[in-house]
């Protein structure tokens, strides 16, 4: 008798202890190559279906001021994985710093992190996977990557346990359309730190990708993990697979309004995957506490759409880097709402620490904790939200207030009135351009006095199958 009691203590104990474990919220985010803020159904978009994303905003929150800090690949990351303006660690050269690559026509310039690049996220940044691995969440990242191709940069030395993907941009390879000035080498997809396979069939990306989502959250159901998917997708080439194509093809005969383009099926196939992955929180009992965060590294291209707003990737305009996002978290955030406060990529980071106990990085960082904001709380923590491309500070937004200036050209708006950006205020409202351009000078002087330097090492070499 005394042991079977012994065992039921020793029993109780055990679920105890496992259920405190596993308490704190898993994380995944979902991260798109190049889709604009209309390229969503729930953001207004009528040349796409995704039923998978909006039944996700149904069940959580649409976040419409949500932005990247970046306008660009490479840039937007850094900010998202350190919690950083990309120029504060040192991933957004000005346009005079780039790398300049072999046989590019006189005074082309490209950014850093393509292929045989010899920068890259220095590894001293701490990033939000090792913040998650400080408190012994499982890591995994399957998809893009583009902070670094040297072994020293890979996600594997960032606090990613897994990889599965590419380095790099998919078109960073021989069949770009410019190859004759590039001279890309062969596009390398790795496991881990090892190189499989080179130049992989676009067409399969984002299955693969999904795949290997799915795998690792079956194998870690029992563990609190952080998942992190960067499809390389659609970003061009834009590409989608065989079963796709034929399957959408007979949800536009179905009648459903659309567009038969690659862009748009491309798009269907992304959100296909996030509903694979929601289904498989749900199959493995762990759909409730699992935060799960969809969004894009920065503004559609021309094949897409950032209506309402204007301008694309490249550019700081809200189309540039204002993206569409959506977040979930069943146990937490209330159903079907829409927060339209001001938040960025770079608030993930310190919200994630605070939310699971985890210590802050001793870096500067510029994220704010959004908590508050996304429980439907509290307004907008940040007070200046700053707009910066090729590392040239452009533009500024204040509360509703946005202050751009290009080649000394200055342009006032009221985002709240104007979210186009087609009515410029600045001659209605001096006080306020005054005071966003000494905002910016400000900013000016804190990225020039505490911005740390970007990875870097000698004699960068190809990466490709040993």
């Amino acid at each position: 008798m005394k042991q079977l009691i012994l065992w039921s203590l020793v029993l109780l104990c055990f679920n105890s202890c496992s259920a405190q474990k596993n308490k704190k919220p898993n994380f995944i985010i979902i991260f798109t190559d190049d889709q604009g803020y209309g390229d969503l159904s729930c953001f207004g978009g009528e040349h796409v279906y995704t039923p998978n994303i909006d039944q996700m905003a149904e069940e959580g929150a649409r976040l419409t001021s949500f932005y990247m800090a970046s306008p660009l690949c490479t840039p937007s990351r850094a900010a998202l994985m350190t919690g950083a303006y990309p120029r504060r660690v040192g991933m957004e050269p000005p346009s005079s710093l780039a790398v300049d690559l072999p046989n590019i026509p006189k005074g082309k310039k490209f950014p850093v992190c393509l292929a045989a690049d010899g920068n890259g996220l220095n590894p001293n940044e701490i990033t939000l996977a090792e913040v998650a691995q400080s408190v012994g969440y499982k890591t995994g990242i399957f998809g893009k990557w583009h902070l670094g191709d040297q072994p020293e940069f890979l996600p594997t030395k960032q606090g990613f346990e897994d990889f599965f993907g590419l380095p790099y941009s998919h078109d960073i390879s021989p069949k770009h359309p410019r190859q004759q000035f590039f001279n890309f080498p062969d596009l390398p997809l790795l496991e881990g730190e090892e190189v499989i396979e080179l130049n992989p069939n676009k067409d399969n990306l984002t299955k693969r990708v999904t795949q290997r989502a799915i795998q690792f959250i079956k194998e870690h159901k029992d563990e609190n993990f952080f998942l992190y998917v960067p499809h390389p997708i659609p970003h061009g080439p834009v590409a989608a697979s065989k079963e796709i194509k034929k399957e959408y093809a007979k949800v536009l005969e179905s009648g459903v309004k659309s567009s038969s383009n690659i862009y748009s099926t491309a798009i269907y196939e992304i959100d296909w995957s996030v509903g694979q992955i929601l289904k498989t929180l749900k199959d493995q009992g762990i759909d409730d506490n699992t935060i799960v965060l969809f969004t894009s590294d920065n503004g559609a291209t021309r094949k897409g759409s950032t209506k309402p707003l204007r301008g694309y990737k490249g550019q700081t305009l809200e189309g540039g880097m204002r993206v569409p996002t959506v977040i979930r978290w069943p146990a937490k955030i209330k159903a079907g709402i829409e927060i339209d406060e001001l938040l960025t990529s770079m608030d993930v980071l310190p919200t994630f620490a605070k939310l699971v106990g985890a210590k802050m990085p001793k870096n500067t960082i510029d994220g704010k904790d959004i908590l508050p904001v996304l429980l439907n709380q509290e307004k907008t923590p940040h007070e200046y939200f700053f707009y910066s491309h090729w590392g040239t500070l452009e533009a500024v937004r204040w509360k509703n207030w946005k202050l751009r200036i290009i080649e000394g050209k200055e342009a006032l708006y009221n985002l709240k009135t104007d979210i186009a950006e087609t009515n410029n205020l600045k001659d209605e409202y001096p006080d306020m351009v005054t005071q966003l351009k000494k905002a910016m000078l400000d900013f000016e002087k804190d990225m020039k006095e505490n911005a740390r330097p970007v990875g870097h090492v000698e004699n960068p070499k190809t990466l490709t199958i040993k």
